[in-house]
């Protein structure tokens, strides 16, 4: 079994039931149902997502030795003791937390504390467990002040040595917060170094108009694949393998480098690189039983991509996973309670799960009969 590391950002996350629309004025009171408590970041949502899908996975994230940081131990420890062996405990410092304000019919609103996952650098990463592993995966470095600090230093320092130990490497860089710290950095720049040395980078549309084409930043979603394609080949010309870019309900689009590229992607090279390489792909969302929240949508749909990479699947087959691992997610309030194991997800996918179509118009393009669109690029 290939085993994988899940290291950065984690916090408890505070999920308030609300069953109705709520404009949240000042000086009101709003009765509210029950609390989700769960782990949240992407350390949690990611690295558990991929242990509940048949993965060996080892969690490395920073906590307090506070009662937040109890709660999130015992939480994980519920997934099961052998992830948490590699979380650090600092005394003295504040567990990170979220209240995730999810009114229905509105994007979620999310009020949180970095805590300890501001300190956290490069060696509170245990070397000697990752160069063992086949996949490391880092999450949200935009919102952790020690990764960001000195035009990412850290982070770009942290993806180099874990790339020269053959680990093949995936990032989820997190949205900057535009009127924190992070929002006036140069994330082109922090991107030009640090790609580089990624197998995968699969960043939101939105993330990545953030950094890289800034005045377009809030269009993310609603891109084309013509304003997408210069964006991922950007990615592609800075040095990744793959650059997957999560639309939301839109599904996801994919691009891929060529196939010396994709067979120098470390211990988790795809099994048949040729099939992974020069590929435009656009992966649909599938329907829900029913929608309850989209908390870590994109951190479970990351896992379910990086879990079909480890175990050799063909890209069509990725993508597709990974949309579905995001679908089962939304049936669930929290980020986790939604995800089934790799045979389940499979059994549905078999079943004839339906895609919604993202009902592209770009000359070119096509929809095969498993509704998997392919682009002008797509070898």
């Amino acid at each position: 079994m290939k085993h994988a590391v899940v290291a950065g950002h984690i916090c408890l996350d505070i999920i308030p039931d609300i069953d109705r629309p709520i404009p949240l004025d000042p000086g009101r009171l709003y009765e509210v149902g029950s609390a989700t408590i769960a782990t949240g970041g992407a350390v949690s949502n990611t690295g558990v997502a991929l242990h509940l899908l048949g993965v060996a996975t080892t969690l490395m994230g920073k906590i307090g030795s506070d009662d937040f940081g109890a709660a999130v131990r015992s939480v994980l420890d519920g997934y099961g003791a052998e992830l948490t062996s590699g979380m650090l405990v600092s005394p003295g410092e504040t567990t990170s937390y979220t209240v995730v304000v999810n009114i229905p019919g509105t994007d979620r609103i999310f009020l949180h504390c970095p805590g300890a996952n501001s300190t956290f650098v490069c060696a509170d990463l245990d070397l000697a467990t990752i160069a063992a592993a086949d996949l490391f995966h880092f999450g949200y470095p935009s919102f952790m002040a020690g990764q960001h600090a000195n035009g990412a230093a850290e982070l770009v320092a942290m993806y180099k040595t874990v790339r020269e130990l053959g680990t093949t490497t995936s990032l989820d860089l997190g949205m900057p917060d535009p009127s924190g710290p992070a929002g006036g950095l140069d994330w082109r720049g922090i991107l030009e170094r640090t790609v580089p040395h990624l197998d995968v980078f699969m960043p939101s549309a939105d993330e990545l108009l953030y950094c890289l084409d800034r005045d377009r930043f809030g269009e993310g979603d609603a891109m084309e694949p013509a304003a997408l394609r210069p964006l991922a080949d950007e990615l592609l010309a800075m040095g990744a393998g793959v650059a997957a870019i999560k639309m939301g309900a839109r599904g996801m689009y994919v691009r891929t480098a060529g196939v010396e590229r994709i067979r120098d992607m470390g211990r988790s090279t795809p099994a048949e690189p040729a099939n992974w390489a020069d590929r435009e792909l656009w992966f649909p969302i599938y329907k829900e039983d029913r929608f309850v929240g989209a908390t870590g949508a994109g951190d479970t749909t990351i896992a379910g991509f990086l879990a079909a990479l480890m175990r050799g699947t063909s890209l069509e087959d990725a993508g597709s996973m990974a949309n579905a691992v995001g679908a089962c997610n939304v049936e669930a309030p929290d980020a986790l309670g939604g995800i089934r194991t790799w045979a389940q997800t499979m059994a549905r996918l078999d079943a004839g799960w339906e895609r919604i179509s993202p009902g592209i118009s770009d000359p070119g393009w096509h929809a095969d009969a498993d509704g998997l669109w392919h682009g002008p690029s797509d070898r």
